[in-house]
């Protein structure tokens, strides 16, 4: 299947979480900036086809962790192995380059730019014609944008965003800019997708219509998601598996049920003294 019409074309996998193959593993990673460590020797798994939480309170580490991930910090000890390659340190070409997209706390996209143009960029690492080429926009250039194009109008209707397709995403509100972003980084056709509270300063409905479409893109995409996210019952429907960060140190790590019952997770969110 040609990468160009693999969008939405992917279908899930049906076993259970701990029953499928590992994508990424973190292996005793720690993080120290200075004398502050925001991570401490924690170690998890991604499976294939999950949706996996990472939460913990304000200054967990949580954010820190997706940028270990995805190769914008490089941790001090530890190793990350994705798709079964052992890397000390994860750069952040190469983890675009190999499946691995990102969307951000604060929204990142160019806001005098259309909501088509945004989406659009997501397919830059998928473009194999020269600066030169494109600028002439002729033949084989032409018919690669068209291509691209086709695949970004389809994340457009997946995410129901038709209305919105020509408008500066500087003058959508913030639940659109959000999903805007969420589009983008599907334009990179990725393996895992992180996400980093994607429902951060959302109302009822946004959240409940971003939940619908993280749903959609784990369960038709059979895209992987990391998810970081503070409302515990977004995080508690939508997750396969859930690991807890305190301080840096991971605390817990297991199905929601698991977790909301654990007595280390409750005393960190109450703010038990230590």
């Amino acid at each position: 299947m040609k990468a160009d019409a693999a969008l939405l074309d992917r279908t899930p996998l049906g076993a259970l979480p701990e029953e499928r193959e590992v994508l990424l593993a973190v292996e005793n990673v720690s993080l120290s900036f200075g004398g502050v460590r925001a991570i401490r020797d924690v170690s998890f798994d991604i499976r294939k086809g999950e949706i996996r939480a990472i939460i913990g309170p304000n200054g967990a580490g949580k954010t820190s962790m997706l940028n270990v991930v995805n190769g914008f910090y490089h941790p001090q000890q530890g190793t990350i192995t994705y798709k079964g390659r052992r890397r000390h340190q994860m750069r952040p070409y190469i983890a675009a380059s190999q499946g691995i997209a990102r969307t951000f706390q604060n929204v990142a996209l160019f806001k005098g730019m259309s909501t088509l143009d945004n989406i659009m960029t997501g397919r830059t690492l998928k473009m194999r014609r020269g600066i030169l080429a494109q600028a002439v926009y002729w033949g084989w250039s032409q018919k690669e944008e068209i291509r691209h194009r086709e695949v970004v109008e389809r994340i457009v209707d997946f995410l129901e965003i038709q209305h919105i397709r020509k408008t500066p995403v500087g003058k959508l509100p913030y639940g659109l800019q959000k999903r805007v972003e969420l589009g983008r980084a599907l334009a990179t056709e990725p393996e895992l997708l992180l996400l980093d509270e994607p429902m951060a300063g959302m109302n009822l409905e946004e959240k409940q219509d971003m939940s619908r479409f993280v749903l959609d893109v784990n369960d038709q995409l059979g895209t992987t998601i990391a998810l970081i996210e503070h409302d515990m019952g977004v995080v508690m429907d939508l997750s396969d598996r859930v690991v807890v960060l305190d301080y840096g140190q991971k605390i817990a790590d297991g199905t929601p049920e698991e977790v909301q019952n654990n007595q280390s997770v409750i005393d960190a969110y109450l703010g038990v003294a230590r």
